[in-house]
């Protein structure tokens, strides 16, 4: 059962911002995003008073729009860069075994050789080396070597012809926007103040000095300073903005789309994941991580300097995704299998080279004025160490002992008796009248908070009914996504607390008008508010859908900006 500190909703967002108001904290942390949630859980575990905002919803940029895989990075052994490697695996192992045990699993893949010989010592000898720096973190260590025979045993669809054999290893998986609104609520259980709808519009300052930030609230519309020693800037691609409003700046972030496709699975013929290697980068087939019903295929890697808020996939990144894929398949996916899309941005370290899959995967953390502390790079799976590494620094202007980070002890919101009741699941189906998948479904999303969600269907049995147009979600699902956390808008819902916008044919449209009536009462929404949220949605989809339709990245930029902001206030 949730403790009430970690619930996230209007009321406790109302007060998260009255006490920002009201007292001088020891840090502010910009941006909600997994790296900016984990420093504020960070901080707040080390006994500091931390306000934690964010001017959209937890996880709405980079966070919720990954590979949703917590891997070492292949890839980043073809750079030598052995160190990011292996610090990846051991915070593979911690997100697996320790962290997130409900949210995060392994999942096996195969390496498909294609080219006789040849691959199988390329491949081979780097995934050996990635084994053994791997070795017991988290995952099966030992990579297996497969003939032609046993590839296509367990890649049945694989292109006859193309593929002469495998190698087996595994990598972890997690449903990024759950698994980063997970470390807000476990901030906010450890007195975190956590409030989204709130967009930093300056940085206060005495002399040099940063003392603070003047806050904007886009559900109420009025303006809050909040005084804190330190600042810490974790806004990802929005970094240079930030850095903007003190005139200084420690680094330049470059931004890379990586775009992925969400395709029914019963298109690919296979047992496990696939992964392969383009011109460009690596290119995986992964089992979708919160439903066993689709493919998760990506990603592409090219510079963006657009609209940070909404990148858009165009006609051509798709189009590159579903040829690469083919490549490896006897049956082809066609543009009409693709279920979902979504495009997100990396914020890559600038360097010297145009090409954004040849920046550095690194992160860096600078203090360029006293009071701010900026934090940027790394990948979704170091985020425990990029918020620990900014956090030491704020520490640095902070007076008195702190204690060091012990954030690689603490389990997230759910985790806690997880395994106890996974164990219990058929118990838990005869006791609550739902079949063990739901049940399983629900303890892969909740862990051990499912207790509070079977709490709400106790008191209302009618939300143990599944959502309209969404059935794999049940309507107590929707009810604990505002009443526990945190979500404010329809599209907070279907596009992160839910995953319908990308999981269901029509984007969640036909779920709209169900949620938002199912809603609104908890979120004070009259009629007019109801279709308001219902007409953005349905403009967010159109935009969307006629984005992907586009030949180009202006284009598509252009096509998917006709869709405006539900949050007042939020400029596209």
């Amino acid at each position: 059962m949730a403790s009430q500190n970690s619930v996230l909703n209007p009321t406790t967002r109302a007060r998260a911002l009255d006490e920002m108001a009201a007292r001088e904290l020891d840090v502010l942390v910009i941006g909600a995003g997994v790296v900016g949630a984990g420093a504020a859980l960070d901080a707040a575990s080390r006994g500091l008073t931390v306000g934690l905002v964010e001017a959209r919803d937890m996880a709405s940029g980079t966070s919720s729009r990954s590979s949703k895989l917590v891997h070492g990075g292949l890839r980043y052994l073809k750079q030598l860069n052995f160190s990011l490697v292996f610090e990846a695996l051991r915070e593979r192992s911690l997100i697996l075994d320790t962290l997130c045990p409900h949210l995060a699993r392994p999942v096996e893949f195969v390496y498909p050789l294609e080219r006789r010989g040849i691959d199988r010592g390329y491949v081979g000898l780097g995934i050996g080396v990635y084994d053994v720096l791997g070795a017991g973190k988290g995952v099966p260590s030992h990579h297996k070597h497969l003939s032609k025979r046993k590839t296509l045993e367990s890649f049945p669809g694989a292109k006859r012809g193309a593929v002469h054999g495998g190698i087996k290893f595994y990598e972890g998986q997690l449903d990024d926007a759950r698994h980063t609104m997970m470390i807000a609520r476990t901030a906010a259980e450890y007195g975190a103040y956590v409030a989204t709808s709130a967009r930093v519009v300056d940085l206060v300052r005495q002399g040099e000095r940063v003392v603070g930030a003047t806050v904007r609230d886009l559900e109420a519309g009025r303006e809050i300073t909040v005084r804190a020693k330190t600042v810490v800037n974790a806004t990802g691609v929005w970094t240079d903005d930030v850095q903007k409003m003190v005139g200084k700046s420690g680094f330049r972030v470059q931004a890379s789309k990586g775009v992925h496709i969400v395709v029914p699975r019963d298109r690919i013929q296979s047992r496990t994941g696939l992964i392969t290697e383009t011109e460009k980068s690596l290119l995986f087939i992964i089992p979708c991580p919160w439903s066993d019903d689709f493919w998760v295929i990506g990603t592409t890697d090219t510079p963006w300097d657009l609209d940070k808020a909404h990148p858009a996939a165009s006609q051509a990144d798709i189009d590159y995704i579903l040829d690469h894929a083919n490549s490896l398949l006897e049956t082809p996916l066609t543009r009409d299998d693709v279920v979902g899309v979504y495009a997100g941005l990396r914020p890559l370290l600038a360097g010297e080279s145009d090409q954004t899959s040849k920046l550095s995967r690194e992160h860096a953390c600078v203090s360029p004025v006293p009071g701010l502390v900026i934090i940027a790079g790394g990948k979704y799976t170091t985020y425990r160490v990029m918020a620990e590494d900014a956090v030491n620094e704020a520490v640095k202007q902070l007076p008195g002992k702190i204690p060091a980070s012990c954030t690689d002890r603490v389990p997230l919101v759910g985790a806690d008796g997880y395994q106890a009741l996974w164990n219990t699941r058929e118990r838990i189906a005869e006791r609550t009248g739902l079949d063990v998948a739901r049940v399983e479904h629900l303890l892969g999303r909740f862990g051990s908070d499912i207790s509070d969600l079977l709490d709400l269907i106790e008191q209302d049995p009618s939300l143990a009914e599944p959502v309209e147009g969404a059935p794999k979600y049940l309507k107590a699902e929707v009810v604990y996504a505002v009443s526990f956390e945190g979500a404010l808008h329809l599209d907070d819902i279907l596009a992160r607390r839910l995953r319908v916008s990308i999981d269901t044919w029509d984007r969640g449209e036909a779920a709209a008008p169900a949620v938002a009536k199912l809603v609104a009462p908890l979120l004070g929404w009259d009629d007019a508010a109801v279709d308001r949220e219902i007409e953005h949605y349905h403009q967010r989809v159109t935009a969307e859908r006629e984005s992907q339709l586009q030949v180009d990245d202006m284009t598509a930029d252009a096509a998917r900006l006709g869709a405006p902001e539900v949050r007042v206030g939020v400029s596209a």
